[in-house]
């Protein structure tokens, strides 16, 4: 374990008394429904390879309308449920120029929020961003079990979102990570998302994000920063400018 070992402190339970075990034995029943299903895909015989590439031209097709149908909502619904909580939001540009858009995991309530609002939330701030490059800063500082979305939900999101979220984003930074972390990005990179699986950078601090994003383009909560110094110190990290 490294990064927010707190949140693991104990072994079985958090601070909200959810049990972590509970939700670990939860992870890796999917993963291995995620096996076997692969198992079964690469098996299965190449015939009527024609009939399935029009089912996938279609299903492709719903997906698309099925967007439109999730963007328009987002346009007029009052999502302010969603974007008062503040744990997502657009914090300047990269050194590049390009777009950043920060997630901070402890303010989102997974288990006491609309998520079905949340998934129009995310759309109406990025479906405008991602028409162009982009990157995301994810800060699971302080995070504990009752920040965690379901699998089923991460999975609803990612089927949902079309090809220009994937193709334009170009870095995912991920900061103070842990074994929870590096689960979910295993299985997620792997199953979900093998062509993103070079995008996603696990750092260990804030001030490793410095190399790609200049620090006054960063605004993140003083929480963060706080628990930074509390575990990094000051000035451990020398940025180094860099074109990822």
């Amino acid at each position: 374990m490294e990064g927010n070992s707190s949140d693991l402190e104990g072994g079985t339970t958090n601070m909200n008394g959810l049990s972590l075990n509970s939700y670990s034995s939860g992870l890796q029943t999917q993963l291995q429904r995620d096996l076997d299903r692969q198992h079964l895909l690469s098996d299965r015989p190449r015939a009527g390879i024609y009939e399935n590439v029009i089912s996938e031209g279609i299903e492709g097709m719903e997906h698309q309308e099925r967007y439109e149908r999730l963007l328009r909502r987002a346009q007029v619904e009052d999502l302010t449920e969603v974007s008062g909580i503040g744990c997502l939001y657009q914090s300047g540009v990269d050194r590049l120029g390009r777009p950043v858009i920060v997630f901070c995991g402890k303010w989102f309530p997974a288990q006491n929020l609309d998520l079905e609002k949340a998934l129009l939330y995310l759309i109406k701030l990025l479906d405008p961003i991602v028409k162009g490059d982009y990157v995301i800063a994810y800060f699971h500082t302080l995070t504990s079990t009752s920040n965690y979305p379901s699998l089923h939900w991460l999975r609803e999101v990612y089927s949902v979102l079309p090809y220009k979220y994937k193709k334009n984003l170009k870095a995912f930074y991920i900061v103070h990570p842990t074994f929870w972390t590096k689960m979910m990005t295993w299985w997620f990179t792997t199953f979900m998302a093998p062509a993103i699986k070079a995008k996603v950078h696990s750092l260990p601090g804030v001030e490793h994000l410095y190399s790609a994003i200049t620090k006054d383009q960063l605004e993140i909560p003083a929480y963060i920063t706080e628990y930074d110094m509390a575990t990094n110190g000051l000035h451990y990290f020398n940025p180094v400018p860099t074109a990822s």
